[in-house]
C-alpha cells in the first residue's frame, strides 16, 4: 500500500523522516520494493547539530535544498514518514 501511495510523489521534492536522527530532503526518483531512491539530496544528521529538525526543514523549504549527495537509497524499513517539501508548514 505504501509503495503505491509513494508513486504519486515521483519527481517531486520530498522529506523522508526516519527512525533515527537522519532526515533526507531530495527529489523522489524511484520507489522500489524495499527502498526509495532520492536524487539531489540533502542528507542531514539532526543529532549532530543544535538546530531542531523542524527548524532545519523550515529553512530548507524557504531557501531550497542544499544537496550534499547526487543520489541516496533509503531503506523503507527505517522510514517513518514521507511528505512533500512544499507541505512543510511555515510557522
Amino acid at each position: 500500500m505504501m509503495k503505491e501511495t509513494l508513486l504519486n510523489l515521483l519527481k517531486q521534492q520530498v522529506v523522508v523522516d526516519t527512525r533515527s536522527a537522519w532526515i533526507y530532503i531530495g527529489t523522489l526518483a524511484e520507489v522500489q520494493a524495499d527502498c526509495l531512491l532520492l536524487t539531489d539530496v540533502d542528507v542531514h544528521d539532526s543529532g549532530e547539530t543544535s538546530t531542531p529538525k523542524e527548524r532545519y526543514l523550515l529553512d530548507s523549504s524557504k531557501s531550497g535544498i542544499k544537496a550534499n549527495r547526487r543520489s541516496v537509497y533509503v531503506n523503507l524499513e527505517y522510514v517513518v514518514s514521507v511528505s512533500l517539501l512544499a507541505e512543510v508548514i511555515k510557522f
